[in-house]
């Protein structure tokens, strides 16, 4: 184990909680602590949705993807940009104007406020979408460190789960909203400098060596590594395509977490400004994903780690300098933290106000809410690391199921919200449950294996949601709650 990676490693994690201790000190109110009481600025969420966008499954996950499958990965990139493109050209400030306009907390607030006559209904399926496919995705944010921890410092995985949970739990706890935001910065600058140095640096070893780039293709992983097209053509050319450049319907502003970034914003000046900051952040990041892939194939060949889920971090301490590496490192375990910090507010947000405020009708004080939302962080951080703990899945696998349960859902919801002006109340809640029900069964059944529960889920549920809406359509007026 190197010390100064070690050190450097261990002065990151000491500033993220300083971070959330500093926030601890305020005397935050419910708005502030969930939602930042509308005083951060565009470009500080726009670099904290990216990092919360952008976890584990896009550092370890993508890049090992991307390395042991080759060239056809670049649908999964253009799909994705695709959709982060269209969320903060057409989508974002949308949801802030609706935002402002009802006084929502939350996505599932939002639309329980828009939609009134099945308000009840709405928060209770949202909660229980949000609960269900959030520690999931905890989970896996929660191994992705454990597993980074283990290949930089020979950590037991269980042991680096467990210390990155405790991290994440505890500044979280503290802070809130604000916290999470101001984290999510430093980490989202960790992360693209990670995502740009280090191509660069191989790129560079890899001309000095004389090594062949499309040569490679011949030894690697799979027999169809340098075809675009993975040697297809035809019906299931296109399924391939529509497989992996589905991911962005999960990007369609969808994302709880992510949404609470655009429900923030202040003005369309800073709506503006976020955009141009995340759209720049998202080209970067995902040109030097699949450029890490390619040619981490060309330098090391096929089989340099028994978890190619590992590339990255085993590139990274065989290229880099100590501190540099340190640094960067530290970009990988940013990525885990950057999106679990705000999975675990998200959830708290959705039972704190959604749940018990809302639907249960329990009266609190803005102290007891706050307080209640810090004891939920802490018992969904406890969960998603007993599952981290116990589940052998790979990163990629647990972010795909549970980007179809919670962002294709509710991006097909908030579609319908926004976009279509005959959506009702019941519209809602059907897109919401199909949502739930289609992601379970595909991903349970060979169904998955012909169309990615991505594409099925959102195509199902936004289908179902207009039809509902034009069956029963909303006998009272949209109004405020």
């Amino acid at each position: 184990m190197d010390t100064t990676v070690l050190i450097v490693l261990i002065l990151y994690l000491l500033v993220m909680l300083g971070i959330g201790y500093y926030f601890s000190r305020q005397n935050l109110n419910e708005d502030e602590f969930l939602l930042g009481g509308k005083k951060l600025p565009g470009w500080a969420l726009a670099f904290s949705e990216r990092a919360t966008a952008e976890s584990v499954w896009l550092l370890l996950g993508a890049t090992g993807y991307v390395y042991t499958t080759g060239l056809s990965t670049i649908w999964l990139m253009i799909g994705t940009l695709i959709g982060i493109f269209i969320t903060w050209l057409y989508i974002a400030s949308r949801v802030m104007d609706e935002t402002n306009k009802y006084g929502a907390l939350t996505l599932p607030s939002l639309f329980s406020s828009k939609f009134p006559e099945h308000a009840r209904l709405i928060r209770w399926f949202a909660g229980v979408v949000i609960a269900i496919f959030f520690t999931f995705y905890l989970a896996a944010q929660f191994s992705g460190a454990g597993k980074a921890l283990h290949t930089a410092f020979g950590l037991n995985v269980n042991t680096g789960i467990i210390i990155s949970a405790v991290v994440v739990i505890l500044y979280s706890t503290m802070g809130g909203f604000m916290s999470v935001v101001w984290t999510d910065v430093v980490q989202s600058v960790l992360m693209l400098i990670t995502l740009v140095v280090l191509p660069i640096v191989a790129y560079i070893k890899i001309q000095a060596a004389g090594i062949s780039i499309p040569d490679s293709f011949a030894v690697a992983a799979t027999p169809t590594f340098g075809a675009w097209t993975q040697g297809l053509t035809g019906f299931a050319l296109a399924m391939m395509i529509v497989s992996e450049g589905s991911w962005l319907f999960g990007f369609l502003g969808g994302q709880p977490q992510l949404a609470s970034r655009y429900m923030a914003l202040k003005d369309t000046k800073d709506a503006h400004k976020g955009r141009n900051v995340a759209l720049v952040w998202a080209l970067l990041a995902y040109g030097g994903v699949f450029a890490i892939g390619i040619l981490a194939n060309a330098l090391y060949g096929p089989k340099v780690v028994p978890d190619s889920e590992m590339i990255l971090p085993f590139m990274i301490n065989d290229l880099m300098p100590s501190w540099l590496a340190g640094l960067l490192l530290a970009g990988v375990i940013a990525a885990m933290m950057s999106t679990a910090d705000s999975q675990l507010l998200a959830l708290a947000s959705s039972v704190t106000e959604d749940i018990i405020h809302k639907s249960l009708g329990i009266k609190l004080t803005e102290q007891q809410m706050v307080t209640l939302a810090r004891l939920t962080v802490f018992i969904a951080g406890a969960a998603g690391l007993i599952i981290a703990y116990t589940s052998k899945s790979l990163i990629f696998t647990i972010v795909s199921y549970a980007w179809s349960g919670i962002g294709c859902t509710f991006s097909a919801a908030l579609i319908l919200a926004l976009f279509y002006k005959k959506c009702s109340s019941m519209g809602i809640v059907v897109t919401l449950m199909s949502g739930l029900v289609v992601t379970i069964i595909w991903m349970n059944t060979p169904l998955e294996g012909i169309i990615t529960s991505r594409a099925a889920t959102f195509v199902i549920a936004l289908a179902l949601g207009a039809l509902f809406s034009l069956i029963k359509p909303d006998k009272v007026k949209t109004e405020q709650l």
